[in-house]
């Protein structure tokens, strides 16, 4: 590459090096106005970095690029006549864009502009103006209602939240066979909306439920981040959804024309798992739509060729040994068979897909979460009759810690209650757009609202005991808030286990729920026992319940000695000697010891009288 001449600035295309030029901003500036007026692509973005001195030309693809209005001498370009005439539909949005008024710029052509944000604040510099005031934030946080209230790390859990809610994910979801899916019940569209959520149609997928919530404390039972639920509510349907699991097997082709087959698993195929386990399949080997099933039922029986070619001669050559390969329920799973589909694969190879549903009524440990990163477990389910109740009889679905408001600074949480209860009683949609006014003037509105149909103007009211029936002595306040159901759910994560497989090379409890594994009783637990002085507990922890080994250790020499079976004699592969002692130990020691001997280095344990 020849130097760059003196003073020059490089110019790259697309992060490539296309040629020099002596005045770098003209460049920019001659490139921008020929997008404006349509000569060139309305894709190609240029900026020029003062620091690197090189101007930079982007076509590539996959660039996020966002719309601007452009300002000349102090005037946004987009008149008040154009926004008439955009609202009687003489002309659209793609208009603008081919006559100069709004052009996309990507991240890099951002760094080269100064945008204002109204109209008002248009000063001398400013190149550009934000077609809308709440397009300084995502999607995501253009969902939520009054996110300009809430603190800056509950927009990350929020946009987290989101993604997790239950909800109807396609309107076509009894067609599909995704591998895990979960559907709301009764979906609902939120009071407090905003005009993000509208332009884009969420209202056709919606993802949540509006619950009347009070925040109040409720006999210690929804300290922190937990949640107290009227079970009445739960079971008219509140938060209430199906779990569809997909269960896909193909028949295989091996090398030698081997493949796989769909049937049940004759008795005498290698791994045959007992008849029971196959009850359940019609008698092409798959499972009938409708039937209940559970962990360790098999959905689809197949036998396949053994895994070695010289396994293949059964019993003198007659008989094909076969492989029972047949798809189980996976443990702590059960249901009822949805849908069966037999389809091809691109090999013309036969593939048959099983679909589990399963009903997922809340209980005690499943996630919900409002749009303001306000999440919370689920720690009692109250009979109706013993919860708080308004003079009116309106029981809250939720009762939320009021401790979790202001140490998050989630005040868009308290307006959208306030917000959500003027429009359950006025019978409208509520208005929730990021910067659409003065939050007091808002809330002044709110207010006027309630107080028109005889509520307190700012959501108080006196609740009632439901326990003993008198009124607390303070007012709580309550409202109506859009919450999510998470797909984090305690019957899909509850692990249980007594005794179990173990692993084989360190003769442990194997790890994870797929695989019957115990859970861990790791470091921290450990210190916890020390510090309580309870040593015998520890033992039984770490050594009983999980790897103890009975070895013979030599007297002479120190190492490991093992027992003839066959001679009945205890030898020592070192010294050749047979005095020794039975010792418990853990097996991952032994297993240490053995790999300390792989590195050629000898270890020897001394024993005490």
């Amino acid at each position: 590459m020849a130097a760059r001449a003196k003073g020059k600035a490089y110019v790259y295309l697309n992060g490539k090096v296309a040629g020099a030029v002596e005045n770098p901003l003209e460049l920019a500036a001659e490139i921008r106005a020929a997008r404006r007026k349509g000569m060139i692509s309305g894709e190609v973005n240029v900026s020029y970095s003062e620091k690197l001195n090189a101007v930079n030309i982007n076509t590539d693809r996959g660039r996020l690029r966002k719309p601007y209005i452009i300002v000349e001498n102090k005037q946004s370009k987009f008149t008040r006549e154009l926004e008439e005439k955009l609202k009687s539909k003489e002309i659209n949005f793609n208009w603008l864009l081919r006559n100069g008024i709004v052009e996309y710029l990507d991240a890099e052509e951002e760094e080269n502009i100064l945008a204002a944000m109204t109209e008002k604040d248009i000063t001398e510099k400013t190149t550009h103006l934000e077609v809308d005031i709440s397009a300084i934030f995502g999607f995501t946080i253009n969902t939520s209602p009054y996110p300009e209230h809430n603190s800056l790390a509950r927009h990350a859990m929020l946009a987290n939240f989101t993604k997790q809610a239950q909800g109807l994910y396609a309107t076509n979801f009894n067609q599909r066979f995704d591998s895990r899916s979960y559907i709301l019940f009764y979906p609902q569209k939120p009071i407090a909306t905003t005009a993000a959520y509208e332009t884009v149609k969420i209202t056709n997928h919606p993802s949540g439920q509006n619950f009347v919530v009070a925040l109040s404390t409720y006999y210690g039972y929804n300290m922190a981040d937990a949640i107290v639920l009227n079970r009445a509510a739960v079971d008219r349907g509140l938060g209430r959804s199906m779990f569809y699991k997909t269960y896909v097997d193909e028949e295989r082709r091996y090398p030698g024309g081997q493949k796989d087959k769909f049937k049940i698993p004759p008795p005498t195929a290698d791994g045959y798992m007992g008849e029971h386990v196959y009850s359940k399949l019609s008698e092409d080997g798959i499972i009938e739509p409708e039937m209940e099933v559970s962990e360790g039922d098999a959905l689809i029986g197949k036998i396949a060729p053994p895994r070695f070619l010289e396994e293949n001669l059964g019993a003198g050559g007659l008989e094909e040994k076969v492989r029972d390969d047949t798809v189980v329920m996976k443990t702590g799973e059960s249901g009822v068979v949805d849908s069966v589909i037999f389809t091809e694969s691109t090999g013309a190879t036969k593939i048959v897909k099983t679909r589990i549903r399963s009903l997922r009524i809340p209980e005690n440990g499943d996630k919900f979460a409002s749009r303001h990163g306000q999440k919370g477990v689920v720690a009692l389910i109250v009979p109706p009759e013993d919860m708080p109740f308004t003079a009116e009889g309106i029981v809250p679905d939720l009762l939320l810690n009021p401790h979790s408001i202001p140490t998050r600074l989630t005040f868009g949480h308290l307006l959208e209650m306030l917000s959500g209860k003027a429009g359950a009683v006025g019978g409208r949609i509520m208005d929730g757009t990021a910067f659409a006014e003065a939050g007091s003037k808002r809330i002044e509105d709110y207010g006027n609202m309630l107080e028109s149909h005889g509520f307190e103007r700012y959501g108080n009211e006196v609740l009632y005991d439901g326990m003993t029936g008198l009124p607390f002595r303070s007012t709580i306040f309550n409202g109506v808030v859009y919450y999510n159901r998470l797909y984090h759910m305690v019957s899909n994560k509850i692990q249980v286990r007594s005794r179990g497989k173990v692993q084989i090379l360190t003769h442990q409890p194997t790890e994870g729920k797929a695989r019957q594994g115990a859970l861990r009783f790791g470091e921290m637990e450990r210190d916890a026992l020390i510090g309580y002085g309870a040593s015998l507990l520890l033992k039984e922890r770490l050594l009983d319940q999980s790897d103890k080994t009975e070895v013979l250790v030599c007297k002479n020499c120190g190492s490991l000695g093992y027992y003839d079976h066959i001679k009945k004699v205890q030898i020592c592969s070192v010294c050749k000697q047979n005095d020794f002692e039975e010792v418990e130990i853990s097996y991952a020691f032994k297993v240490l010891l053995d790999e300390i001997k792989s590195l050629h280095i000898m270890t020897s344990i001394s024993l005490n009288e």
